[in-house]
């Protein structure tokens, strides 16, 4: 009987969990950046391995919320907790040992699934300085060396119910085009702005002609002030041309074709603190 089921990538912001998505699907999906929580909503990656399918679910990490922004991002996480059949728990390997999840994780009783510690990020300590993790400890893993991903997926696998695939097996996500299209652009951004730019900045795309030729995706940029609209265009508009570049050449790679890109920048006052905006941006449920 094949097995089949979702896991989610839980665990504070920036342990790794869109790195590691990335490395599992073997196509970059999730944002991956330096500052942390670039994840605003959960990405879906799927992978097709002999009799089992993983419905991997790469959350936003487990925060202490600042504004209604975050509390939205959080609240996603804990549902992807709560709906998942196995919770991969995601923590550094030099922080080594984890404290428990549900006091991570703020929650009032353990989720449903199983719940597996994953230590990160093994590449950044020398085999020396690792602590000994034994087997029932965790898995040991580097989504960069690709250190331990068969092991995790022996783990995770044991522990998926039985049950026909959901998804096709060439299927990679269940995400539209269009939404990996805007996390791209805010993913430039996140790789091109400074300081604490990006996190006022969002991203919408108003259309996307797949069938075109190149395919023609109109976005706008959304910022919280006038000051950084100007930033993020730049002096004669290098910037904002900068930014296109490097997310058309995101987009290009996963859909396969050349892309034109037309990219705006428009001010919305506040709308990480705005229950509208944050609906209209997709942030908040409807």
């Amino acid at each position: 009987m094949p097995r089949c089921g979702t896991v989610a990538l839980a665990g504070r912001p920036n342990v790794g969990k869109s790195t590691l998505l990335n490395a599992l699907v073997g196509e970059h999906l999730a944002i991956v950046a330096a500052k942390p929580q670039s994840t605003r909503v959960p990405v879906v990656g799927l992978l097709t391995r002999d009799d089992a399918q993983f419905i991997l679910t790469d959350s936003p990490g487990l925060l202490e919320p600042e504004y209604p922004l975050h509390e939205t991002m959080r609240d996603a996480a804990v549902r992807a907790i709560a709906d998942a059949d196995v919770v991969a728990y995601l923590h550094p390997l030099a922080e080594f040992p984890a404290p428990p999840f549900v006091e991570v994780a703020r929650l009032a009783h353990a989720p449903r699934g199983a719940v597996i510690p994953v230590y990160t990020k093994a590449d950044l300590l020398a085999p020396s300085a690792r602590p000994a993790v034994r087997p029932s400890d965790g898995v040991v893993v580097s989504a960069v060396a690709g250190e331990g991903l068969a092991a995790l997926l022996g783990a995770l696998g044991a522990r998926l119910p039985e049950s026909p695939f959901h998804y096709d097996p060439d299927e990679i996500a269940t995400q539209p085009l269009r939404f990996f299209a805007a996390e791209f652009v805010r993913e430039a951004a996140f790789e091109l702005l400074r300081q604490e730019l990006p996190y006022s900045v969002a991203c919408a795309i108003e259309e996307f002609r797949e069938s075109a030729s190149p395919v023609y995706i109109r976005a706008t940029l959304y910022v919280e002030r006038d000051s950084q609209k100007g930033i993020v265009i730049g002096e004669s508009g290098r910037t904002i041309k900068a930014l296109g570049q490097a997310a058309r050449a995101k987009i290009e790679t996963l859909v396969g074709q050349p892309v034109y890109l037309d990219l705006h920048v428009k001010v919305l006052p506040r709308w990480r603190r705005d229950a509208p905006s944050l609906q209209r941006l997709g942030y908040a449920p409807s």
